[in-house]
């Protein structure tokens, strides 16, 4: 028997509908945002709407994380929620963080480096196909393809093959060719045209001629020609340190799991997917270790966990265990592994040790196999909190996640660790890659005292604040 319906609710349902049509949700969506608010209120029926909070809305959301949802079904629920408050409580609406709910539920595209390469396999067979004056598409998907085969084999990162196959394909079409007609004129002229007509920069005209000299030797079998071409100006650029006053505030501004990961970037050194990647398994809280697993330069080491952050890390993964379970209990649970680990351990995906600390709210489907699984949040939630945090903390440089690691370096030199150490936690293979750091101690008001004020004296630097007004943290 359907419960009766008041007039009462019947005008507040109208309104809501009224509000979804004037934003643009489309009629056919507009009756699953129903059920969604329905849902909601029905899950919440001790107090009004116009009393709920933040505490409300979240626990809401970390319900739905457990339900297995897609990240599209999850972020309907969310936009479902959001009109409903938009009607209800209108504050409340403006001052919750909806994007961060959002991104976390950001499913991860099939070109992401995590599940790039079980996107997109190695064709069965390389037919070789005669070269043509006319370019066809076909010839360099053939040429891709044994690219792939051959950078997969050297074991090289999924970054460096994404972009070795991005230029080559713009190479190819440029100079109209593919395979042995390729010669040295012609790569000549495309770095020329990259330097001189597209002002790329000096890195990606590097990174361009790697990518070809590497299709040379692999592929063509040959040594690349001398070449001469136009290269673009190298900046030497210092990197973006914030003192520890600007950190504190930067790290204040943040919330949720997005607190614990800049912390842990800060606190530790890590890149950004290092710290996304973080498996339960690389956390060792006897020996106050985490164990960075396949680095860049696939290289293992071994960082300080921050005690302070020790408690919070535990009740993470109380809840990640939580939610694994829950996902066991539904069917699911199994995380992304490796190719070879994951065929010689088919039951290993299933295994907590191996599961991600931070995985996303919502579920992935693999574009190839259709399987549906849980992979670990997108960086794209914390880069964007990360940036929010720094403009509301009045942080006048430009800030992102891999920020921290380089205040990290900063802050243990300036603290007085030898510069061995830090090259070492921050897995840099040479020490003049680490010293960049010690130019930046060197540069400015830290190196040399101004001209200026040798001149005025200290007193007169103090009387020139207070005459603009500035106060003694300027002085």
């Amino acid at each position: 028997m359907e419960r009766q319906v008041s007039e009462a609710e019947k005008r507040f349902w109208d309104k809501y509908l009224a509000q979804l049509d004037r934003y643009g949700v489309r009629a056919h969506q507009r009756r699953h945002y129903v059920k969604v608010s329905e849902h909601y209120l029905s899950l919440n029926t001790d107090k009004k709407l116009r009393l709920h909070g933040a505490d409300d809305i979240n626990s809401y959301f970390h319900f739905l994380a457990g339900l297995r949802l897609l990240s599209w079904q999850f972020k309907q629920r969310i936009w479902a929620i959001r009109h409903l408050f938009k009607l209800t409580n209108p504050q409340l609406e403006r001052g919750f963080d909806w994007r961060a709910w959002i991104a976390q539920a950001e499913a991860l595209p099939k070109e992401h480096p995590t599940v790039a390469r079980e996107n997109d396999p190695i064709a069965d067979s390389l037919i070789p196909e005669p070269v043509v004056s006319h370019l066809a598409p076909e010839l360099i998907r053939q040429e891709i393809e044994k690219l792939k085969l051959v950078l997969r084999a050297g074991d090289y990162a999924i970054r460096t093959e994404q972009s070795y196959i991005l230029w080559l394909r713009k190479f190819f079409r440029f100079c109209d060719k593919v395979g042995e007609s390729i010669g040295a004129d012609d790569v000549s002229r495309y770095l020329t045209f990259l330097a001189v007509r597209q002002h790329v920069s000096s890195s990606t005209q590097a990174l361009v001629l790697n990518a070809i000299v590497y299709y040379w030797r692999h592929i063509l079998k040959r040594d690349p020609e001398h070449l001469q071409f136009s290269r673009s100006n190298r900046p030497q650029r210092l990197p973006v340190v914030l003192s520890q006053d600007e950190v504190m505030r930067l790290l204040t501004q943040l919330r949720g799991v997005n607190h614990l990961l800049g912390s842990l970037l800060y606190g530790t050194g890590m890149r950004l997917m290092e710290a996304i990647r973080l498996r339960v398994q690389d956390v060792d809280f006897a020996y106050q270790q985490i164990t960075v697993r396949d680095g860049k330069g696939k290289k293992d080491r071994v960082v300080p966990l921050p005690q302070s952050l020790v408690p919070r890390l535990q009740q993470q993964l109380a809840q990640t265990k939580a939610l694994h379970e829950q996902d066991l209990r539904n069917g699911g649970g199994d995380v992304f592994l490796p190719s070879a680990l994951a065929r010689k351990h088919p039951k290993a995906a299933y295994d907590w040790r191996w599961q991600y600390i931070f995985p996303s709210a919502a579920l992935s489907t693999d574009p190839r196999s259709k399987h549906v699984r849980r992979h670990h949040l997108h960086e794209t939630g914390l880069q964007r909190a990360i940036k929010n945090a720094s403009t509301a903390a009045q942080i006048s440089k430009r800030v992102s996640p891999h920020t921290l690691r380089h205040c990290f370096a900063t802050h243990l030199l300036e603290a007085g660790h030898d510069i061995r150490t830090v090259q070492e936690l921050l897995g840099h293979a040479n020490v003049a890659t680490t010293m960049i750091y010690t130019h930046v101690l060197n540069k400015g008001g830290r190196g040399v005292a101004s001209p200026l004020d040798r001149l005025l004296g200290a007193k007169h630097v103090k009387e020139a604040a207070a005459v603009y007004g500035l106060s003694a943290a300027f002085t």
